[in-house]
C-alpha cells in the first residue's frame, strides 16, 4: 500500500498494489482520511480482480471541509495528478461528491464516451452502478417483484438504484440521507422523491410529509433488501444484529466490518460483496476501454449480465456470498501476483 499526500489540495491518493496501472474514483467528502483512502483502494483491487482485470486498486480522497471551494480543489487536484494520468499510472473518474465532468481537463477524457452520456438526468456511469446493485439483489432473491427495499443515501447511485428496482417491480419502503430517514411500509413514491431531491438535495426527506426518523432507523426497517450506500463500516456488529433484511446489496464500498459480517452470516442474512454489487461503472469503463460499447443499452446489458453471473457464483460458497466473491477475486489475483505481493485480505472496515 502506498498513500501519496497531495500538495495542492487537502487529501490523498492511495495505491493498493505496486503495479504499472491502478484505478479508482475520486471522492470529495468531509473527514476523509488516509485509512479510508487505503480501504477504498483495496476495494478497487478486489473489484478489478473479480472482473479479471490485472489492475491495482487506487482511490483519490479530497477533504470537502477544509475551506477550499469545490471547483478550486478539483482544479488543483486534476492539475497535480495529470502526470500520473499521462503515464497511465492512475485512472480515475467520479465517486461520492464528484461528477464525471469534474475530470474533463485530464488527458484521455472523452466527452463522446458512452459512459459520459446522460439518461433522464443521470450520468450513465451512475446509472449502471445502480443497475448492478439491483441485478445482484435480483439474483440473490430469484426475482424482485413485490420485494421491499431500504436504501441508505439518495445521491446519484441511490437514485439510480431506486428507479431500477421500481422497474423490476420492487417497492422502496425506507430511505435515508444525512438529514434523517423516512419509511412507509406501503411504499414511497420514487418519482416524487426524485423531484424533491432536485429541489432540496439531501434535505428531501424533510419534505416527504412523513416523520423524519434518525438516520440509523433505516437499518432496523423490516425489509427484504438493504442497500448501504454511504460511508465505510456502517454494518458493524451492533447494526448487523439489528438488521431486518434477507439480503444486503451494497451500493457503496466497504460497508462491512469483519465482526458485522460474521454476525450477518450467523443470522443467515446474505451479505453480498460490495466489490461485486457496485462494479457497474467499472464494468462499463473496462468494457468500453477494451472492446467498445454500442450505446447505453449495451452498457446496461453487460452490467446486468456480469453482476448477475458473479453474484450467482458467489452464492455457491459455503461461507456465504462475501467469502465467495473474495475467493473469486483472490483466485485471479494469484494469476499475476506472487504470494508475497498479494493484498492482506479483502476490504473490511476496522
Amino acid at each position: 500500500m502506498r498513500i501519496m499526500e497531495l500538495t495542492s489540495v487537502s487529501g490523498f491518493v492511495a495505491f493498493d498494489l505496486d503495479c504499472p496501472t491502478s484505478g479508482g474514483g475520486t471522492r470529495w467528502a468531509p473527514g476523509v482520511t488516509r485509512a479510508e483512502a487505503a480501504l477504498l483502494a483495496r476495494a478497487m483491487t478486489y473489484k478489478f480482480a473479480v472482473l479479471e482485470r490485472p489492475f491495482g486498486g487506487a482511490k483519490g480522497v479530497l477533504r470537502s471541509d477544509d475551506g477550499t471551494p469545490r471547483e478550486t480543489a478539483l482544479e488543483r487536484y486534476c492539475r497535480e495528478i495529470t502526470p500520473m494520468i499521462e503515464r497511465q499510472e492512475f485512472l480515475t473518474s467520479s465517486d461520492m461528491g464528484t461528477a464525471t465532468d469534474d475530470f474533463a481537463s485530464l488527458p484521455g477524457y472523452d466527452p463522446d464516451s458512452v459512459m459520459h452520456q446522460w439518461v433522464d438526468g443521470t450520468m450513465v456511469d451512475s446509472l449502471i452502478t445502480g443497475v448492478g446493485v439491483v441485478a445482484a439483489a435480483d439474483t440473490a432473491l430469484g426475482g424482485l417483484a413485490g420485494r421491499r427495499f431500504a436504501i441508505e443515501g439518495f445521491g446519484k447511485v441511490g437514485g439510480a438504484a431506486a428507479g431500477e428496482l421500481e422497474r423490476h417491480g420492487g417497492t422502496l419502503v425506507a430511505l435515508s440521507t444525512m438529514y434523517g430517514c423516512v419509511a412507509d411500509p406501503s411504499g414511497l413514491d420514487i418519482r416524487r422523491l426524485l423531484e424533491l431531491r432536485t429541489e432540496h438535495g439531501d434535505r428531501c426527506v424533510e419534505h416527504v410529509g412523513l416523520p423524519v426518523l434518525p438516520v440509523t432507523a433505516l437499518f432496523e426497517v423490516d425489509t427484504e433488501v438493504l442497500v448501504p450506500g454511504a460511508r465505510i463500516g456502517v454494518i458493524d456488529r451492533t447494526r448487523a444484529a439489528a438488521v431486518h433484511a434477507r439480503v444486503i446489496a451494497p451500493a457503496a464500498n466497504v460497508p462491512y466490518t469483519a465482526a458485522g459480517l460474521a454476525v450477518l452470516r450467523e443470522r443467515g442474512i446474505l451479505a453480498l460483496a460490495d466489490f461485486v454489487c457496485g462494479a457497474g461503472a467499472t464494468i462499463g469503463y473496462m468494457t468500453e476501454r477494451f472492446t467498445g460499447l454500442a450505446g447505453v443499452e449495451a452498457a446496461i446489458q453487460v452490467v446486468d449480465r456480469d453482476v448477475s453471473a458473479l453474484t450467482a457464483l458467489s452464492l455457491d460458497h459455503p461461507d456465504g456470498p462475501f467469502a465467495g466473491a473474495t475467493a473469486l477475486a483472490e483466485k485471479f489475483l494469484r494469476t499475476w501476483r506472487s504470494s508475497d505481493e498479494m493484498p492482506a485480505g479483502p476490504p473490511l472496515a476496522p
